[in-house]
């Protein structure tokens, strides 16, 4: 099968990644920012990070932040209401817990000597 040029025109610059078999590959964006980090920790982003990440809509914009191989990872968070989220869900979510909660019990436990 022929090598099929995909164009990646959402990161700024005239991107052409060839793709081998059809198979598609996750594109990273060539953005680096160097940001200042305050005494109290704080970051700002810069408006065009929050334009990207669609954080300049929200009137209380949060981020999920993933450590991950020894750097962060931002993505956008949204905060639902408890009474808009399915019972289905909830009640889904509860049977993995306490599966989890159970497996993690019977692991083993120390003695006290």
């Amino acid at each position: 099968m022929k090598p099929t040029p995909v164009s990646f025109p959402q990161c700024g610059n005239d991107i052409v990644v060839t793709l081998a078999n059809g198979i598609a590959a996750m594109q990273h964006c060539d953005m680096t920012t160097t940001l200042q980090v305050s005494k109290r920790g704080t970051l700002t982003l810069p408006p065009v990070l929050r334009r990207k990440l669609g954080l300049d809509r929200l009137s209380s914009p949060m981020v999920i932040v993933d450590e991950r191989d020894g750097g962060l990872f931002l993505q956008p968070a949204a905060a639902v209401p408890v009474r808009d989220i399915p019972k289905e869900t909830m009640a889904r979510w509860i049977a993995r817990d306490e599966a989890e909660m159970a497996q993690f019990s019977g692991t083993g436990k120390r003695k006290k000597k």
